[in-house]
């Protein structure tokens, strides 16, 4: 049965028998984008306060955001991991590399946080490179970490002008086709797209409400020593240098969300059941109103999907980080290409002028006789002083060794040679960045 009133004006449309069969499209469609764009409420100001729109996906929104309620009732009604705000709206949660501290002997897997500077450093330009033997291109960035003060931190960027526009045009579509359909005498069209402007607004605002924030070590040990050391990637090292308290933050610290409500979150649980509502009533209801009523439905669900895409692309992650530098005070970076393994770990070791032959460990941990002996070698060399040091092999260190294993040899000590050179070459753009 079609629940109408008194038309303002007759839709010819009507009058046919044509059922768009939206009940598909009413809970379903757009609920990663609207996942991707509920995320946003706590990066932008002001983002919390622009959701009054028939956003599409209510079904997978209440699904996602629902598992933050944590009581018996919820669990039941939202089953799936009690996780943390900050891990639900994607603000934290993502492994980061392994830490190892030279003076400290600290050997960590990292979270969050290390994990952007990862991406961060992945971002950053190379200005020079050391040439060698060629087998995998590798990279070494100098990431140096001045007097940070967690307190002093802008919560999130301000919402540009251009996003308060975009935001009106999903918000006067929605609005424009209630009141279309309500003028047409489709009152049930009407009732059911206010029925996602009221949902979605007063979820975002609701969720919107969280304030977010830096959790770290709050006050590191005294005499504790500096906290240089570096973060292990496949590909690239970061070489983290700075006093304790200033690393800290990036190898133990993590986003949180300060959220009203702790620990059961009762107002979100609340929210995802009025989107799970919603989801129900739009998907019973909607293919009992007139076409004409189903196609302003199906309009303002299209006007709010492209905004949620647009939300969407807004990359988290790159807007994350820009948190965190503001938060480090912009701390300065600067990276080298190398072609090997062998360079990059003796470039290392160059650059935290300690304990080389545990760094050299860390980096080639094969316990071969031709890598021992590289290892030793070379440590000793470092050890030396700049001008006393040769990356070359006498006849009598190689005797015992097979002749494929003396060219082994040789070319890795060159490979020291050239990281040896090429960090001489560079140093005082090396210390121009402490």
């Amino acid at each position: 049965m079609i629940l109408t009133g008194t038309p303002t004006f007759n839709v010819p449309i009507n009058q046919s028998n044509f059922n768009l069969n939206t009940s598909n499209v009413a809970g379903f469609f757009g609920g990663d984008e609207a996942i991707s764009a509920m995320a946003t409420v706590h990066i932008y100001r002001g983002r919390r306060w622009l959701g009054w729109y028939n956003s599409p996906g209510s079904y997978t929104v209440a699904k996602k955001f629902g598992q933050l309620a944590n009581s018996r009732f919820w669990d039941g009604l939202f089953p799936g991991p009690n996780l943390t705000p900050a891990e639900v709206f994607g603000l934290d949660g993502k492994p980061g590399p392994r830490y190892w501290g030279v003076f400290s002997g600290t050997d960590m897997i990292t979270g969050h946080l290390a994990y952007l500077v990862i991406q961060k450093a992945k971002e950053v330009e190379k200005v020079a490179e050391v040439k060698g033997r060629e087998t995998t291109p590798l990279s070494v960035t100098i990431l140096d970490v001045g007097d940070v003060d967690l307190k002093h931190l802008d919560q999130a960027p301000m919402m540009s002008t251009h996003h308060a526009l975009l935001a009106a045009i999903p918000i006067t579509i929605s609005l424009a086709t209630s009141a279309i359909s309500a003028a047409s005498g489709d009152w049930l069209a009407f009732a059911l797209i206010m029925l996602g402007v009221v949902s979605s607004g007063i979820s975002c605002l609701v969720m919107g409400s969280a304030k977010l924030e830096f959790a770290s070590v709050k006050e590191a040990a005294r005499g504790v020593p500096p906290a240089d050391g570096m973060l292990l990637t496949r590909s690239d090292v970061v070489i983290v240098r700075g006093a304790e308290k200033d690393i800290d933050p990036i190898t133990k610290g993590k986003f949180v969300l300060r959220m009203d409500g702790h620990p059961e979150y009762r107002r979100i649980g609340l929210c995802s059941l009025l989107l799970l509502a919603q989801f129900l009533l739009q998907l019973l209801l909607i293919p009992q109103s007139t076409t004409f009523g189903q196609i302003m439905f199906i309009s303002s669900l299209a006007a709010s999907w492209a905004y949620n895409s647009f939300l969407s692309s807004l990359e988290l992650e790159k807007i994350q980080v820009g948190i965190l530098w503001k938060a480090l005070r912009e701390p300065r970076t600067w990276k080298i290409g190398l072609d090997n393994r062998a360079a990059q770990a003796v470039f290392v070791c160059l650059v935290l002028s300690d304990g080389p032959k545990e760094v050299l460990q860390c980096f080639i941990p094969n316990e071969t006789r031709v890598w021992n002996t590289w290892r030793d070698k070379v440590a000793k060399e470092l050890e030396k002083h700049e001008e006393e040091r040769s990356f070359n092999f006498n006849a009598s260190d190689l005797q015992g060794f097979t002749g494929d294993e003396k060219k082994l040899l040789n070319s890795l000590l060159q490979d020291a040679d050239h990281a040896h050179k090429g960090f001489l070459k560079h140093l005082q753009d090396i210390n121009r960045s402490l």
